[in-house]
């Protein structure tokens, strides 16, 4: 019994300080209805009579201006109050869900619309990530962030086994357009929670000032630390070819499987118990160096060739839960070192190109698995994105070496990120 209060407490550690608990409530709340608008806008467009191109271009214009903005939305966030732009942020972002359920409330939306209305939603999450993500390190302490991180993590893989399922609920019971709405006033929960944050038990990050170069001066901040720019390259591998889920899983359920789409919901919220399971298990690392992100993503790439050859849709609830913990395994820990790594000044920047080449990399990667999935089958496409995560961890590794090697006669490599969590009081 002492063991496992122990284990809770190491696990939750982050809960204790107010300010994240009201984060971390307040973005559990919206989170789930932002998977309510991620699965009806895939499911929509399928209805629509979309090919899995036509899901590719849904995915491109989401995360197409993360692509194109992340870098500048990251340096905003060093020179903002974080909180104060995540509240006009998660404004701006309701405003978009309310749009695109006034579209779905249409008898035969088109396609076209409801691109331009994920384009807009995509805009809010250029601003929203880095924002987010830095702000996280904000809220706690120091010895806390790398169970912050992960916490954040849980949260958000949470709301993908509640959300995924809520939409197929609410699509086959009232329609598309009530999925849309419920997710437009989900917002109020996170809007409440930053505004009874207090500012004073905060520990914000220096604002830096207006000047010219400062994107450069943060790209050439990273290609001077190996433990930032090795794992930002294996993301953007991983990211571009592994990540795409919207794209391979509902094809693969409703063309390979020959399942409906109400299906994927199920299989979708089974992969983010997996992914809840992993963000939990992260949660009580201590340390974390490039070698536990690499390992994670050969980890994530060996489930997703598993996935690609299961028989039936039987075998991939269970391997998809394994998909879920390898997936989430690799996000927190490549999340994690570039959030205690960076320094304070450059953490929005740095944080901003990790977007880049995680969720910018989506409009590269989302219309070639979609081609590659219509050309040669759905079990293709996830093959892809298997062999994308083993090949990332290869060179990742190989990398971390030659690097080691090259520079420890010159200039010390740092020693693995040790977060401590302390001991319980007795």
């Amino acid at each position: 019994m002492t063991r496992l209060r122990l284990a809770t407490r190491e696990t939750f550690g982050s809960l204790s300080v107010r300010n994240f608990r009201l984060f971390f409530v307040g973005q559990g709340v919206s989170q789930i209805g932002n998977w309510l608008t991620l699965v009806a806008q895939t499911l929509l467009v399928i209805k629509l009579g979309g090919s899995g191109v036509a899901l590719g271009l849904l995915v491109a214009c989401q995360f197409l201006p993360v692509m194109l903005f992340a870098a500048w939305a990251g340096l905003i966030a060093d020179r903002s109050d974080k909180r104060k732009l995540l509240f006009i942020v998660q404004c701006f972002a309701m405003v978009q869900s309310f749009a695109m359920a006034s579209l779905a409330f249409m008898d035969k939306p088109p396609l076209v619309a409801i691109y331009a209305v994920a384009m807009a939603g995509g805009f809010a999450m250029a601003f929203d990530n880095p924002a987010r993500r830095a702000f996280v390190v904000e809220m706690v302490p120091e010895k806390r962030v790398q169970n912050a991180v992960s916490l954040n993590s849980a949260v958000m893989t949470s709301s993908r086994i509640i959300g995924p399922a809520l939409a197929g609920l609410l699509i086959t019971t009232v329609g598309f357009g009530w999925a849309f709405l419920l997710d437009g006033f989900s917002y109020i929960a996170v809007l409440v929670a930053l505004a009874m944050m207090r500012a004073s038990e905060l520990r914000p990050a220096p604002v830096i000032r207006r000047g010219k170069g400062q994107v450069r001066e943060g790209l050439r901040y990273v290609r001077q630390v190996p433990e930032l720019w090795i794992p930002l390259a294996m993301m953007t591998i991983v990211g571009t070819l592994a990540f795409n889920f919207s794209v391979v899983f509902p094809l693969m359920v409703t063309r390979t499987f020959h399942s409906n789409t109400a299906m994927f919901t199920v299989l979708f919220s089974v992969i983010s118990i997996g992914s809840l399971i992993g963000a939990l298990w992260s949660a009580r690392r201590k340390t974390i160096d490039v070698r536990d992100v690499a390992w994670a993503s050969a980890f994530f790439g060996v489930a997703m060739l598993l996935f690609s050859v299961v028989p039936s849709l039987a075998w991939a609830f269970p391997v998809g839960v394994l998909v879920g913990a390898a997936s989430i395994s690799f996000l927190t820990t490549s999340t994690a070192i570039v959030q205690v790594k960076a320094a304070p000044e450059m953490r929005g920047r740095v944080l901003a190109l990790q977007a880049i080449v995680f969720l910018g990399s989506t409009p590269i990667g989302g219309p070639i698995l979609g081609y590659i999935t219509d050309r040669f089958g759905p079990r293709w496409g996830v093959g892809v994105g298997g062999v994308a995560g083993v090949t990332a961890a290869i060179w990742g590794l190989w990398m971390y070496r030659r690097v080691r090697g090259s520079l420890a006669a010159d200039i010390p490599m740092p020693e693995p990120i040790d977060v401590e969590i302390p001991e319980p009081a007795a």
